[in-house]
């Protein structure tokens, strides 16, 4: 799940907008310890100003003459670096980091219609999952290193390099490679897909949606949330019944803040959107409209502030039918036991733990009920 794209737009329609050609970096593979994974991307203006980090912001510098470089012959290229013990010192950083990495350049402009920053910005806006394929390598001269192949999707255009054979066009508009996007697409992991006489290999990219996140309150505890949410670049709605804390003022990260009384929630927002949800009303005859609904809501997680207790006494009012609906996928007390009792920590600590969740890492979530209802 490296691919994410929405940090990345502000400079995109910049230089879009200003009609100016800029280098797209694609980390394609890495061996060892490495600071991003495969699909990782970054941006490069033809000025020097970037956005996206592939390493620590250790070889950002040294990718900035290169991606020069792309931008002036909109030749296409792969950098490699090599820190492995000795070989680190060859780039003069010392950095340690045990790890190597091979990063594709190419240029986005114009001439190709930003592609493929236009169709995986496009996809984004619609939260359309999507793939895109770019060619690694290949013995074909007619396939050139950094073509772009866009999925087939229905009448839409596949953004393939004009003289192209009807052979090497027959074989990237194929069910081996358009077959590989879509897995790709449904999966958001990368692949890759490859074949010969002659030979060529494709890198499938996917682009991963972010995250969206409900919180159910809007009380002053809910704004360390929301910052800490959009800081990892996920989607943020509050929910509120009352007016004085549903302003969106007092949430400047949130994407909307709805006032609606809790057993509204269901036409409210659409609850198939989101990932998570955490209920944080502080108000028990709220929280326990909002499980009701919830209850009958696909949303894989869903976080309840409160002890123990408080999750029991909900639980008990929901009857069994819905508390049963509800159990697997509670988290209550929510958050991780990191410590701390500020606001902020509370926080920090729910929106680890629904990170945790969402990338599928284990995480020990908190037990000592010392959250207050």
């Amino acid at each position: 799940m490296e691919s994410l794209l929405s940090p990345l737009l502000p400079l995109f329609d910049r230089e879009r907008a200003a009609g100016n050609a800029l280098a797209v970096g694609i980390l394609v593979h890495t061996a060892g310890s490495t600071y991003r994974k495969p699909g990782a991307l970054m941006l490069i203006a033809a000025n020097g100003d970037s956005s996206g980090l592939l390493s620590g912001g250790c070889l950002e510098g040294d990718l900035r003459h290169h991606a020069h470089s792309v931008i002036e012959t909109g030749e296409p290229r792969i950098v490699s670096y090599d820190l492995f013990g000795a070989d680190d010192l060859v780039w003069g950083l010392g950095l340690g980091c045990e790890g190597a990495m091979r990063i594709l350049l190419l240029r986005a402009g114009p001439d190709r219609d930003w592609q493929p920053l236009t169709h995986l910005a496009r996809s984004l806006a619609s939260r359309t999952p999507t793939a895109v394929g770019i060619v690694l390598e290949s013995a074909w001269p007619e396939l050139p290193l950094g073509a772009v192949v866009l999925p087939n999707e229905g009448a839409s255009a596949i953004a393939l390099p004009s003289g192209l054979s009807a052979a090497a066009r027959g074989t990237l508009t194929g069910a081996k490679v358009q077959g590989t996007l879509r897995e790709v697409a449904r999966t958001g992991r990368v692949d890759w897909v490859e074949g010969d006489s002659p030979s060529w290999k494709v890198f499938a990219l996917p682009l991963n949606l972010p995250s969206k996140l409900l919180v159910l309150g809007a009380g002053p505890d809910a704004a360390p949330i929301v910052d800490f949410a959009s800081r990892v670049n996920w989607k943020v709605t509050v929910v509120d019944h009352r007016p004085a804390y549903a302003d969106p003022s007092h949430f400047p990260a949130a994407e909307r803040v709805v006032l609606a009384r809790p057993e509204e929630l269901a036409s409210a927002v659409d609850l198939t959107q989101f990932s998570a949800v955490v209920v944080m009303s502080h108000h028990l005859p709220s929280d326990l409209n909002y499980l009701q609904v919830l209850s009958g809501a696909a949303i894989p997680y869903v976080g309840l502030l409160g002890p123990a207790p408080r999750r029991e006494k909900l639980l008990s009012d929901l009857g069994v039918e819905r508390a049963q609906q509800l159990r697997a996928r509670l988290h209550a007390p929510v958050g991780l036991a990191l410590g701390g009792r500020t606001p902020e920590s509370i926080a920090l600590s729910i929106v680890a733990e629904i990170h945790a969740f969402l990338h599928g890492a284990s995480a020990k979530p908190r037990d000592d009920g010392s959250h207050t209802p």
